[in-house]
């Protein structure tokens, strides 16, 4: 009998944490991917506000753009038309390129 209740033991204490784990794993198209960055986007709107030395565009809607350091401006102004290419980066919108018109 102390035989029985001992195997029967060393059997649970080894499929236990087998099934615990194959409970916890999730199906791969659950996951989903980390809200880090997104896909392209564009934008057009009519400039509020631009900072040159802080790299920031602000349009009339009130969306707040970060321009790459590397940015060559091509000759923008407040009340200037143009189009934001951009991607979300968190909470920032970081642009990729600005062209006028």
């Amino acid at each position: 009998m102390r035989k029985l209740v001992a195997s029967a033991l060393v059997t649970l204490l080894v499929a236990a944490p087998v099934g615990a784990f194959a409970a916890s794993t999730t199906p791969a198209a659950a996951v989903k991917p980390a809200a880090t960055a997104s896909a392209q986007m564009s934008a057009s709107g009519v400039v509020k506000a631009f900072d040159a030395k802080t790299h920031m565009l602000t349009l009339a809607d009130g969306k707040v753009y970060t321009l790459p350091a590397t940015f060559k401006d091509p000759g923008i102004k407040v009340g200037s038309k143009v189009t934001v290419q951009w991607q979300q980066n968190g909470t920032k919108l970081d642009a990729t390129s600005v062209t006028l018109g």
